[in-house]
C-alpha cells in the first residue's frame, strides 16, 4: 500500500511538474498563450514592449505609440514621427527632449567655433612673466617683402602690362601694376621694352608708348633709367632693324619725342656727336636732331605720332575720308585705299565711308565715279575691312538724307536705284536692304482719282 501510495505521489509529483513546466513554456513575460504555434507571435509582441520602454524615456514627448502587432502608430497626416537619432546629428540643439530648445552652449559650442556670435575678443595683453616672453617682438613692424624680379621673368611678366596698356590707354594702372613688382636695377629695360614692342605696333601704340614714358618718369623711372633704356635702343639697332625695317627712323622719333617731353636732357644728342660708328644709331640720332630742329620753326613734336582711332574729332575723320575717295578716284589703287582706310583705325565709323562714296556717286556727272566707286565698295567688302553691319548702315543713312540730296541732285532717286541695284548685283548688299531703296513717285493724272496730286515717298 505504502509503495503504490508512493508511487502514486511520485506520478503525482511529475504530473505537477508536467504541468508547472507546461505552464512554464506556455507563458512568455508574463503573457500566457494558449498553443505552442503562437510562440513566434510572442516573441514579436515582447520585443515591442521592450522597444517601447527603450524609446519612451528617450523620445518622451513625441506621441509615438505602437500597435498591438508592435508597429508604430501613424499620425493624422499618415506619418511616422522621426524616433531615430540619425536625424539630430547635426543638430546642435538638445537631444534630451527638455528646456526651451536653445543652441548647446549659447551656439559656442561645436567643432571650429571660437565663441557665440557677436563676441568681439580684445587684445591680448603680453604677459611680462611668461617665460617666452621676449622684450625685443613688442617694437616689431611686419611687412611684405616683394623678392626682386629675375633677369627671365623681367620680359614674360611686362609684356603683358605693355600689350594691355595698348588696349585700355590708363597710365596710372600700369603705374600701380609696376609699382607693387620689385623691379630693382632692372627699371631702366621698362622704356626699352615698351618701345621695341612699340616699333612693331600702329602708330596709335606709338603714341601711347610716348605718353607712357612721360608719365612714368618720375614716379617709377627716372632720368637714368630712360637715357641708359635709349642708349641700350641704340646698340641693339642692328637686330631691330631685321625685324623692323623702319626702326631707324622710329627710334629717332621716340628720341626726339623724349627731349621735347623733357625726359631725355638736351644735351644728350650732344654726348653722341664724333662717337658713333654704327650706321644705324647715326641715322636715328640725325632723324631726331632734324625733327628737333623742325620744331623750333613751328612744328609740333608732340603730335608727332598723330591721333589715331575714335580720339580724333568727327570733323576730322570726315575730312579725311573724303580725301581719301578723292585720292582713289585719281589714282584708281584699291589697296592704297584699304591702307588708308585701315590706318583710320575707326572700324566703327567706316558707315560714314560708305554714306560719303554714295553721296559722291549721286553728285557726280559720270559714269567712272559709278563704276569705281562700286568696284572699290565690293573690294573692301570681299577683303572684310567694311563689316555687314556698316555697310548697311552707310546705306540706310543714304536712303534718309535722298529727300534732301535731291533738292541739288534732281536725278538723286534714278542714279541711287541704280546704284542699289548694280550693288546688289555685285552680292555686298542683301534683297531686303535693295527693297528698302526709296523711289520718287511719278505725277498723278486727275483721270487716276487723286487730283494731280504728287505720290508721298516712302520706303
Amino acid at each position: 500500500f505504502d509503495a503504490e501510495v508512493a508511487h502514486d505521489s511520485f506520478l503525482s509529483g511529475e504530473e505537477e511538474n508536467g504541468i508547472i513546466t507546461k505552464n512554464i513554456k506556455n507563458e512568455i513575460n508574463g503573457n500566457w498563450i494558449s498553443a505552442p504555434n503562437s510562440i513566434h507571435e510572442a516573441r514579436l509582441k515582447a520585443k515591442a514592449k521592450r522597444r517601447l520602454r527603450k524609446t519612451s524615456s528617450r523620445d518622451s514627448g513625441r506621441g509615438d505609440s505602437f500597435s498591438e502587432n508592435g508597429d508604430p502608430s501613424r499620425g493624422t497626416n499618415g506619418t511616422v514621427p522621426p524616433t531615430s537619432p540619425k536625424s539630430k546629428l547635426l543638430d546642435r540643439k538638445s537631444r534630451a527632449g527638455k528646456g526651451r530648445g536653445l543652441p548647446k552652449k549659447g551656439g559656442a559650442g561645436g567643432k571650429g567655433v571660437w565663441g557665440p556670435p557677436g563676441e568681439v575678443y580684445d587684445l591680448e595683453e603680453v604677459d611680462v612673466k611668461d617665460p617666452n616672453y621676449d622684450e625685443a617682438q613688442e617694437n616689431c613692424v611686419y611687412e611684405t617683402v616683394v623678392p626682386p624680379l629675375e633677369e627671365g621673368a623681367f620680359e614674360k611678366t611686362l609684356t603683358p602690362i605693355v600689350q594691355e596698356y595698348f588696349e585700355h590707354g590708363d597710365t596710372n594702372e600700369v603705374a600701380e601694376l609696376l609699382g607693387e613688382l620689385n623691379l630693382g636695377s632692372m627699371s631702366s629695360g621698362v622704356p626699352m621694352l615698351a618701345v621695341s614692342l612699340a616699333l612693331e605696333a600702329k602708330a596709335s601704340h606709338r603714341e601711347l608708348t610716348s605718353r607712357l614714358l612721360t608719365d612714368l618718369c618720375g614716379r617709377v623711372l627716372s632720368r637714368s633709367d630712360v637715357e641708359s633704356s635709349f642708349d641700350k635702343l641704340l646698340r641693339e639697332l642692328p637686330d631691330l632693324v631685321l625685324d623692323t625695317p623702319g626702326a631707324t627712323q622710329l627710334v629717332g622719333q621716340f628720341i626726339a619725342r623724349a627731349v621735347k617731353d623733357q625726359i631725355l636732357s638736351k644735351s644728350y644728342l650732344d654726348g653722341y656727336k664724333g662717337r658713333v660708328d654704327c650706321v644705324h644709331a647715326r641715322a636715328a640720332l640725325d632723324r631726331a636732331a632734324v625733327l628737333l630742329k623742325m620744331g623750333m620753326g613751328g612744328l609740333r613734336i608732340d603730335n608727332l605720332w598723330g591721333t589715331g582711332g575714335g580720339q580724333r574729332p568727327v570733323t576730322q575723320l570726315v575730312r579725311e575720308m573724303t580725301l581719301l575717295l578723292k585720292e582713289y578716284l585719281l589714282s584708281g589703287d584699291n589697296k592704297e585705299a584699304e591702307r588708308c582706310l585701315r590706318e583710320l583705325e575707326v572700324p566703327h565709323f567706316h558707315h560714314e565711308f560708305v554714306y560719303e562714296a554714295i553721296v559722291m556717286v549721286l553728285e557726280s556727272k559720270g559714269e567712272k565715279t559709278f563704276k569705281m566707286v562700286l568696284q572699290l565698295l565690293k573690294f573692301l567688302w570681299v577683303s572684310s575691312i567694311i563689316t555687314v553691319d556698316q555697310m548697311r548702315r552707310g546705306y540706310e543713312r543714304v536712303y534718309m538724307d535722298i529727300a534732301e540730296i535731291n533738292i541739288d541732285v534732281p536725278r538723286a532717286y534714278f542714279i541711287l536705284e541704280q546704284f542699289v541695284d548694280k550693288s546688289f548685283s555685285a552680292g555686298f548688299i542683301c534683297e531686303k536692304l535693295r527693297d528698302l531703296c526709296p523711289s520718287r513717285g511719278r505725277k498723278r493724272f486727275v483721270s487716276e482719282g487723286d487730283g494731280g496730286r504728287f505720290k508721298l515717298e516712302s520706303y
